[in-house]
C-alpha cells in the first residue's frame, strides 16, 4: 500500500520557513505527522520564491535545495497539462484562480487519493473532476 500524497501549496510552504510566520508551527506539526510524499508544482515553487525574498531572511535557493534532497517532489509537467489548466482558471475567474491554484486542483485530479495542504480558503470552493470535492488539509477556521 502506497501513502497518500500530500500535495503541497505555497501558504505551509513559506510557514514551514519562516518561525516568523503565524502558521509556522502548524506546518511543522502537519508535515511531522505526514506519512505521504509532499509534491507541488513549479508554479508554487515560483511563488514561494517571490514571497520567501519579500517576506523572509531565507534565500530562495532553499526551495531548490529541498526539491534536490528529495524533501518536496515536483510532480507535475504544464507542457501536458495546459489545456486542463486553461478550463481550470477560465472556470474559476470569479474567485479568481491563480495559475498555481490551478495547477494544484488539475494535480489533485490527477492523484486522486491525494489531499492539498493549504492555507488558503478557496480550496473550499475548487473543485475537481468537475464536481468533486478536494481534499484539504487547512487549519481550523476561527
Amino acid at each position: 500500500m502506497t501513502a497518500t500524497p500530500i500535495i503541497l501549496d505555497t501558504g505551509p510552504l513559506i510557514a514551514l520557513l519562516s518561525e516568523r510566520d503565524d502558521y509556522h508551527y502548524w506546518s511543522l506539526q502537519q508535515l511531522a505527522d505526514m506519512k505521504g510524499p509532499l509534491i507541488t508544482c513549479e508554479a508554487v515553487i515560483t511563488e514561494a520564491s517571490f514571497l520567501l525574498k519579500k517576506r523572509t531572511t531565507q534565500e530562495p535557493a532553499i526551495l531548490l535545495e529541498m526539491v534536490h534532497n528529495g524533501s518536496i517532489e515536483i510532480s507535475f509537467h504544464l507542457d501536458d497539462e495546459a489545456k486542463s489548466i486553461e478550463q481550470l482558471m477560465r472556470k474559476y475567474t470569479t474567485v479568481p484562480m491563480s495559475f498555481a491554484d490551478a495547477c494544484l486542483v488539475r494535480m489533485a485530479e490527477r492523484y486522486p487519493d491525494s489531499a492539498v495542504l493549504t492555507l488558503d480558503s478557496d480550496f473550499r470552493i475548487y473543485r475537481k473532476n468537475r464536481n468533486q470535492v478536494i481534499p484539504v488539509i487547512m487549519p481550523e477556521l476561527h
